[in-house]
């Protein structure tokens, strides 16, 4: 099945807001209905392909057949852009200015290998796509020349599991929801359940750094990754003989994060562990953000560390959020901050974590709201993006962002970010209503995502442009970083410049210009053009 063109994930599970909801963002924000309909896929006004015959056919004998080579427009509608709620305006008004010339469906490494050739003879564009789920203009590249969206979905294996050493090798293009699956016939799973879960897959993972719900457990995505294989222009990079190495700088780190910029990422050799005999998710309060944050910091540091820890802020409990299949209910049952502490394993060690988690909790201000809420989460825990369609079908702008900084830096971070929004989209007019979590905790530090709710403006897109860019000041300017798992993009990547610095920069410059030359494989993503 295809992602919604126009939207987020499978069309069955969209719902409309509640009443209530409704009445919020129109008494609150001033939300009004959309003046008109959006398009319909057929009415987007796609034109044919620049791509003459012999270029097609040169495609077409790199991946194995004409019926891999597509330039239908339905096709290339549903490989435009990501799914930021930019993105999604611009394709609802018909805004096809990024999308690609053609579809191209290689089924294995050396097909990818051909492709990226045959690219660079024809000086074409490429974008590697795998579940389209970036919310940072990933796959939106510059243009040196006609752009294919090079989809991965054909390269959709389990390779190798090895029992003994409990790693497994998965091909890049396999969906999230399989490699569980296929994993779970051999008694491991990946651990591995970001908000996009549903849609995105293995290569996407590795290639933007992505961090899970459960990631306090299991780790981010990039700490399970033993070994990949990438295809350049230039050749194969196979990195990973062994858990860790000596042997000069980690090659992995190189290529994890690297977003499509300096290769296609074809597999990757993870860790997995066991299926968990139990999975309890369970509610807390607590009477502000920081003296939750303050209990979280406690657990990270001195344990037990659950396998999912998350902490609302006031504004974010009271309107539901926390809960996004809850929105809409009753606010005097949300007061203060709820937290959602999970734990999975065996029934006895989990019990045995409760049990000393629970302490810990208490002693830190905590009140015990049983597994309801817990329960609830799970439930609901990946519909936020449904739930922004919901809100951009109602007249509402919704949109989301996030960063990460050291413990001692978060507060600032926090006021300093929900300071930004909230002044720039109420000069403009807009006032609106910012939410944020705590979603991934560490020894030394935790992210923020943050929820930003306002009506649409006269130009959602442009009114949506002045407060990013304020929230990106604001983040480097608290110490945070600009990405803790979304990616840079072409969003982000002025700021990335300078958080990196200019050497850093130009250090990773050299090796794009060296593993892909002529510039092919997403350029002005993460990094700028030469």
């Amino acid at each position: 099945m295809d992602m919604l063109w126009s939207g987020w994930g499978d069309p069955a599970k969209a719902a409309p807001l509640p009443e209530t909801v409704t009445g919020l963002l129109r008494d609150l924000l001033g939300v009004k209905p959309r003046d008109a309909e959006p398009l319909q896929l057929e009415e987007i006004p796609v034109p044919a392909t620049p791509l003459d015959e012999a270029v097609l056919q040169d495609l077409s004998a790199a991946v194995g057949g004409d019926e891999h080579v597509r330039t239908d427009a339905e096709t290339r509608v549903r490989h435009t852009r990501g799914k930021s709620t930019p993105d999604l305006l611009k394709i609802r008004t018909g805004d096809v200015a990024d999308t690609p010339a053609a579809v191209v469906l290689p089924a294995d490494h050396d097909q990818v290998l051909a492709l990226l050739l045959t690219c660079a003879r024809h000086g074409l564009t490429a974008v590697p796509f795998g579940g389209g789920t970036s919310v940072v203009g990933g796959l939106a590249p510059a243009r040196r020349g006609p752009l294919v969206a090079i989809d991965l979905r054909r390269l959709n294996r389990l390779v190798d599991v090895d029992p003994v050493s409990r790693t497994a090798t998965l091909q890049a293009g396999l969906r999230a929801p399989e490699a569980e699956r296929l994993l779970a016939e051999h008694g491991f799973t990946l651990g591995h359940f970001p908000q996009s879960f549903e849609w995105a897959t293995i290569g996407g993972f590795a290639a933007a750094r992505s961090s899970g719900q459960a990631s306090a457990g299991y780790g981010r995505f990039d700490d399970m990754v033993l070994g990949l294989t990438l295809a350049t222009p230039e050749g194969t990079i196979d990195v990973g003989r062994a858990p860790r190495s000596a042997a000069g700088p980690d090659l992995r780190q190189l290529i994890l994060g690297s977003e499509g910029a300096f290769g296609v990422i074809t597999s990757v050799t993870v860790r997995v562990r066991p299926q968990p005999a139990t999975r309890v998710y369970e509610g807390w309060r607590f009477a502000s953000f920081e003296e939750g944050a303050a209990a979280l910091r406690r657990l990270a540091q001195d344990g037990p560390r659950p396998t999912v820890l998350r902490l609302s802020d006031e504004t974010e409990t009271l309107i539901g959020l926390a809960q996004p299949d809850a929105i809409g209910s009753d606010g005097a049952q949300n007061a203060g901050c709820q937290a959602i502490v999970g734990f999975e394993g065996t029934e006895e060690d989990t019990a045995r974590q409760r049990e000393l988690a629970s302490a810990v909790l208490r002693e830190c201000g905590g009140t015990h709201a049983g597994t309801e809420p817990g329960e609830r989460w799970a439930h609901g825990r990946y519909s936020a993006p449904y739930l922004r369609d919901a809100l951009l079908d109602a007249g509402a702008f919704a949109e989301t962002l996030e960063t990460a900084a050291f413990w001692s830096r978060i507060p600032e971070l926090y006021d300093q970010v929900r300071t930004a929004l909230t002044t720039t989209l109420t000069e403009a007019g807009t006032p609106p209503l910012v939410m944020c979590h705590i979603s991934h905790v560490y020894e030394n530090g935790a992210s923020l995502y943050f929820t930003v709710v306002s009506a649409q403006g006269d130009d959602p897109v442009a009114h949506w442009a002045p407060a990013k860019e304020a929230a990106n000041e604001a983040i480097l300017a608290a110490g945070g970083t600009i990405s803790h798992h979304h990616g840079v993009g072409t969003d982000h990547r002025d700021w990335y410049v300078r958080e990196v610095g200019t050497l850093g920069v130009e250090a990773l410059r050299a090796v794009k210009r060296r593993l892909d030359p002529d510039q092919v494989l997403n350029p002005g993503v993460l990094l700028p053009t030469d």
